[in-house]
């Protein structure tokens, strides 16, 4: 019986190192950005903008505004404003802030997905004609380049592209931080990585961009409850890729609570799980007939619920065997590196995102070195605990080792640093609950149930641009 657990867990541990690897060698093609060609490119193209809003009249002024002021002819852009089932003023302020506004009400047919399709067929059935029609969330903001950076992208050849998704509200709680690092990360490490190798970008929901004939040729189609990941699976298998604009940059209201941040979570994960059981095959066999990367890599990513399922069981194995006083004959990956390389490799897994946002310039260099600091607990900590240790002394150690390097960052960085370093330690645990929100996802994948993000607060565009220039600690 030993031998049988040692060998099937040496299969499931090898396939999710495989995996993982995949995704960590792709990643480093996101360090170092793609050499872009810096030349200004003449205003060509003309854009509907389209604002997908229900019952946002705290929000609804600023992103109008917003986009209003962008840097870019003003014959050549419209805005439209989605005011989708709702019962405030979100019509009445948007109108007052110079938009176009459509009233939809619909309580069979509700959410984004259903009135982004009834909007683009409002668009196509238009006297006035557009090149491309770009969607925005009612919370988000824009920077004032957008529509230039799209221009240039359309110009070039792309049919689809997505924006850089930023924070508007990165300071706000220990959960819009944590939102905010996932995407920043996200940015450089899957999206500009996928654009240096060639590969296809993923729809990010809000902030891209679509060729209108392209748009009108394939329908929308897209009503599940991540329609961003649909439409992206269907322009794969029909041969087209999404490209990414890096500098044009969408700022995007984080949830405040971690409640708030479950409930948004599980929706994602029921939609990627109903996409993966739709797309998953057909994507694998076009990647396989065709020998199309792009496809292939795609497909992956339809099943990053399923994947995250596996880290989370490779993670339990290895806190079991590692923590049992005689451990249970599970085999984990770390038998495979001497102790000095896996500890090497385990301060690199943690150093990683913070050098990622120092290349995003939202960390400074001497939190960045305050962190390294923290990371070499793992040198540290071998040597004072010993295997059947109990949960308290190691977490009390932990705890220790925690009030010393706050210490150092209090009396150097101030308060700031201070939450700075220790709402990147909760991002750990942020992460973690990924796996009961991915189970959950999956367990609902067929219930289409939306949940509305409440906005408390407003927030102008040009205090988010004070803010981003502040943000490194």
């Amino acid at each position: 019986m030993k031998e049988f657990i040692f060998n099937a867990t040496f299969v499931f541990q090898i396939i999710v190192f495989i995996i993982s690897s995949y995704y960590m060698i792709i990643s480093f093609f996101g360090l170092r950005l793609k050499k872009e060609d810096n030349n200004e490119v003449e205003p060509q193209k003309s854009f509907a903008l389209i604002v997908a809003a229900h019952n946002e009249e705290m929000v609804i002024a600023q992103i109008v505004e917003s986009l209003k002021n962008l840097d870019y002819p003003k014959e050549l852009y419209d805005i439209f404003v989605i005011a989708d089932n709702c019962t405030d003023n979100t019509a009445k302020i948007a109108r007052e802030h110079g938009a176009q506004v459509f009233e939809r009400f619909d309580s069979n047919k509700r959410g984004k997905g259903y009135a982004l399709e009834w909007m683009f067929n409002n668009i196509f059935e238009m006297d006035k004609k557009y090149d491309a029609v770009v969607v925005f969330d009612a919370d988000n903001l824009a920077s004032r380049n957008f529509l230039k950076e799209m221009n240039k992208k359309l110009v070039a050849g792309y049919k689809v592209v997505q924006g850089y998704i930023d924070s508007k509200n990165p300071n706000d709680s220990w959960i819009t931080h944590s939102y905010s690092i996932a995407f920043w990360s996200a940015n450089r490490l899957f999206q500009a990585a996928r654009w240096k190798l060639g590969l296809s970008n993923q729809i990010g929901g809000t902030g891209f961009c679509v060729d209108t004939e392209l748009l009108k040729r394939f329908g929308w189609g897209a009503t599940c409850l991540t329609e961003d990941l649909e439409f992206t699976c269907k322009l794969v298998l029909n041969g087209y890729k999404v490209g990414w604009a890096h500098t044009a940059v969408i700022y995007d209201e984080k949830p405040l609570t971690l409640k708030q941040s479950w409930n948004q979570r599980k929706r994602w994960m029921q939609g990627f799980a109903d996409v993966a059981t739709r797309y998953f095959t057909k994507l694998m066999k076009k990647a396989i007939k065709d020998k199309d990367f792009v496809a292939f890599d795609c497909a992956l990513y339809t099943v990053q619920p399923f994947i995250i399922l596996l880290l989370g069981m490779s993670l339990i194995l290895t806190y079991l065997q590692t923590h049992s006083e005689k451990g249970l004959n599970i085999f984990i990956i770390q038998y495979l590196f001497t102790p000095i390389v896996w500890k090497l490799f385990s301060v690199f897994q943690f150093m990683f995102t913070p050098i990622v946002m120092v290349l995003e310039r939202k960390l400074s260099k001497k939190m960045l070195a305050f962190l390294g600091l923290y990371s070499l607990n793992v040198f540290l900590m071998d040597r004072v605990i010993t295997r059947g240790d109990s949960i308290i002394k190691i977490s009390l150690l932990n705890l220790a080792y925690i009030g010393i390097v706050s210490a150092a960052i209090l009396s150097v960085e101030g308060i700031k640093g201070f939450k700075v370093y220790i709402w990147y330690l909760l991002y750990g645990i942020y992460t973690i609950t990924w796996i009961p929100i991915t189970l959950q996802g999956i367990i609902d994948k067929n219930k289409k149930e939306w949940s509305h993000t409440k906005h408390t607060r407003q927030i102008s565009i040009s205090e988010i641009e004070g803010i981003d220039g502040s943000t490194a600690a």
